[in-house]
C-alpha cells in the first residue's frame, strides 16, 4: 500500500511564484527557490512545480530553473509544463526532477506517454487533467484551460494507463484557488476509472479537505496552492505545511481504509 501524499503545488508566471483562480488572475506570491527552501525545513512529502506560460507560449520548459529547483529540493520534485517530447521528459529526469507533468501535449498526441515512459520508467510519467465542467459533463481541457478536447476524463485516464503512466493528477479548473474543497464527485469518476496512483489538485480550503478526500476517493494524493501560502481572509501571503501532529491525525482514518491502490 502506498503512503498518502501531501503536496505543495507551486505554479510559476513569468519566473515568480503566483497563484489564480480558476485559472485566471496570477497573483504574485514570491519567489520560487525560497519556497522550496521554506518547504524543505517543513519536511513536506513531495512538491508540484508548474509552469503556466510554456505551453501557451509555445516556449520549452526552463532547463535552468528546474536544475536549480532539483539542485535545492530535498524532497521528490514533480515538474509539468511546456513538456512536448520525449527527449525533454529524458532531460529533465536527468536533472535530477523525479517525475515529470504531461497536460496539453498528452491529449495532443497520447503516444508521447509511452515514449516517455519507456525513456525513463512509468513512474517518472504523470499525466495531468486539467478539467471543468461544460454544462452537465466533465470534460478535459487544455492550453490552462482555454481549449477544450471533447474528452471526458474517466475516457482519457484509462488511456493514459494503458499507454504507460505512472500517476494521474486532476486538477479541478472550477475549483482552483476558491478553498471551496475538491471536486470529490470528479476525483471519484477518475479514481474508479484506473488502477494508478491518483492526486486531487484544486479547491483545497482547510487541512480537513485532505482527510475528507483520503477518506471518500481513496486518493494517494492530495496537492494544495493557495492554502499553503495564503493566511486569512486577507490572503497575506506565508507559506505554511500541515505539521506531524495534524498529519497523523488524518492518517489515523486514512490507516483503517483498505486497497488504497
Amino acid at each position: 500500500m502506498l503512503r498518502p501524499r501531501i503536496i505543495p503545488f507551486l505554479l510559476i508566471h513569468k519566473g515568480g511564484l503566483v497563484k489564480t483562480k480558476k485559472f485566471c488572475e496570477p497573483k504574485y506570491v514570491g519567489d520560487p527557490i525560497n519556497a522550496v527552501r521554506i518547504f524543505n525545513e517543513k519536511e513536506v512529502d513531495e512538491i508540484m512545480v508548474a509552469d503556466m506560460d510554456a505551453t501557451v507560449n509555445g516556449k520549452e520548459p526552463d532547463m535552468e530553473l528546474l536544475a536549480k529547483l532539483a539542485a535545492e529540493c530535498r524532497m521528490p520534485l514533480c515538474y509539468a509544463g511546456g513538456v512536448k517530447t520525449a527527449e525533454q521528459v529524458e532531460k529533465i529526469v536527468g536533472l535530477g526532477v523525479e517525475k515529470v507533468g504531461i497536460s496539453s501535449a498528452a491529449v495532443e498526441t497520447p503516444r508521447l506517454i509511452n515514449e516517455a515512459a519507456r525513456r525513463v520508467g512509468n513512474q517518472s510519467v504523470v499525466v495531468v487533467l486539467d478539467v471543468k465542467k461544460n454544462g452537465a459533463d466533465y470534460e478535459v481541457f487544455c492550453q490552462n484551460g482555454k481549449k477544450g478536447s471533447g474528452l471526458k476524463p474517466a475516457t482519457f485516464a484509462r488511456q493514459a494507463q494503458a499507454l504507460g503512466a505512472g500517476e494521474i493528477v486532476v486538477n479541478s479548473i472550477d475549483r482552483d484557488g476558491t478553498g471551496e474543497g475538491y471536486d470529490e464527485e470528479l476525483v471519484g469518476i477518475v479514481r474508479s476509472s484506473v488502477r494508478l496512483p491518483v492526486t486531487a489538485l484544486g479547491g483545497a480550503g482547510r487541512v480537513e479537505d485532505f482527510g475528507r478526500l483520503f477518506e471518500k476517493c481513496r486518493t494517494i494524493g492530495v496537492a494544495a496552492g493557495s492554502l499553503f501560502v495564503f493566511k486569512g481572509k486577507y490572503r497575506a501571503v506565508l507559506i505554511t505545511y500541515p505539521s506531524k501532529r495534524e498529519k497523523d491525525q488524518l492518517m489515523l482514518g486514512v490507516k483503517k481504509s483498505k486497497n488504497l491502490i
